[in-house]
């Protein structure tokens, strides 16, 4: 994959197309007990829809912040970091509560399951001023409220990753093999819950590796592999032989494949410290997409994929609002069964409300209320800049 263009004017459609399916992914996949998500991409393979938001969110941080560090200097761009971690950060918290709230409010308007138990958020409700103390320091994350501690760990790693680039960009890829071994080695990871002893489940010092793979390719530290037809089918074969081992309804069957999956679980595809194969299946994903679309760009730029993109280009706002409402959903599907059609049906809506809310963070990224006025001209119809003396 080429570097992104950093210029205003130029911007790469697989960034935005590619974050866009990811997000609408992510929803399917955290709607509970969804039979759809029996077939998203995650199922049939090592990586998923978390490698994909990782690894282009690290290409938009190229372009969005490595562009900061040189035209305003390193303390204005590690401020700016610092400012985009304050955001996610309050962001994580208010998804938290909300999410809490629903679940509060359908234990009293359903008669569903206990949706506080489903969602293991006893804790809080229990035993509430020491998990709030855990809360607010990031001690304590539920498993659904986990990816979002990951990113803001490996966005505090930018200033580390550009103070290094700084003496040589060679130093960066050293720097996060580097960290990914010590955490094998020393077994380096946050704490997720005091009581248990449990670790965030997406562990930064892991998952910094794909996010720092997608900003290195977005400034052009590393380039990317040559165009090559040899390559691109050594990967459509790997990623096939992936398939057994990554679909369940298959390595279960035999017990060769479920001794093979156990032994690769322990290290090779193990999502919280994110194994190296993880790594190598997206890759080899990432240049098959690539592969493909060479030339073809004008697909992604298509009015019919323009939602999609739209998505893309407001990705984090789509996902808190998509993880909230494929809790919803699940909550639905509990009230009206779960028949191929109320899937259909509920998951589809979800999708809609995701696309059509993207354009409406879209409205409000361009802060309309900005634009000069404009003055009419009733006498001659027409429409003036309004005057500065006005």
């Amino acid at each position: 994959m080429s570097p992104i263009d950093n210029t205003k004017t130029v911007r790469d459609p697989r960034l935005d197309f590619f974050r866009g399916v990811a997000m609408l992914i992510i929803f399917i996949a955290h709607v509970p007990s969804n039979r759809i998500a029996n077939y998203i991409p995650a199922r049939f393979g090592f990586s998923d829809a978390a490698e994909m938001f990782v690894f282009l969110s690290g290409m938009a941080a190229a372009i969005a912040f490595a562009g900061t560090y040189r035209r305003a200097g390193f303390a204005t761009g590690t401020a700016r970091i610092g400012y985009r971690c304050f955001q996610l950060y309050t962001a994580h918290l208010g998804m938290f509560f909300l999410i809490a709230t629903i679940c509060v409010l359908a234990n009293n308007l359903t008669d569903g399951p206990n949706y506080i138990g489903k969602l293991n958020l006893w804790r809080f409700f229990q035993d509430t001023p020491e998990a709030m103390i855990g809360l607010f320091s990031l001690t304590y994350v539920p498993n659904y409220f986990d990816i979002m501690p990951m990113y803001l760990g490996v966005l505090a790693l930018v200033p580390v990753v550009m103070a290094l680039a700084r003496v040589n960009t060679r130093l960066v890829p050293v720097f996060c093999l580097s960290l990914y071994a010590a955490m094998w080695i020393f077994d380096l990871s946050f704490l997720a819950d005091s009581t248990n002893g449990r670790s965030w489940f997406f562990n930064p010092f892991g998952w910094q590796l794909i996010f720092f793979t997608g900003f290195c390719l977005g400034t052009g530290w590393i380039k990317p592999p040559p165009r090559s037809a040899a390559l691109f089918w050594g990967c459509v074969v790997f990623v096939l032989l992936c398939v057994p081992l990554g679909r369940w309804q298959i390595w279960t069957q035999y017990d060769s494949l479920k001794a093979m999956h156990g032994m690769l679980s322990q290290f090779w595809i193990h999502k919280t410290n994110f194994g190296l194969l993880r790594w190598f299946h997206f890759l080899a994903l990432a240049y098959i997409a690539v592969y493909l679309l060479r030339g073809r760009l004008w697909i992604l730029r298509s009015k019919i994929l323009a939602p999609i993109i739209k998505t893309g280009q407001n990705a984090l706002p789509v996902f808190f609002l998509s993880m909230t409402l494929s809790y919803i959903a699940g909550i639905a599907l509990d009230s009206i069964g779960r028949t191929w059609p109320t899937i259909w049906l509920v998951n589809l809506s979800g999708l809609a409300i995701l696309l059509l809310a993207a354009y409406g963070f879209g409205w409000f990224k361009q802060t309309p209320w900005k634009r000069k006025p404009v003055q009419v001209n009733v006498k001659a119809g027409i429409n003036q800049p309004e005057s500065k003396h006005a």
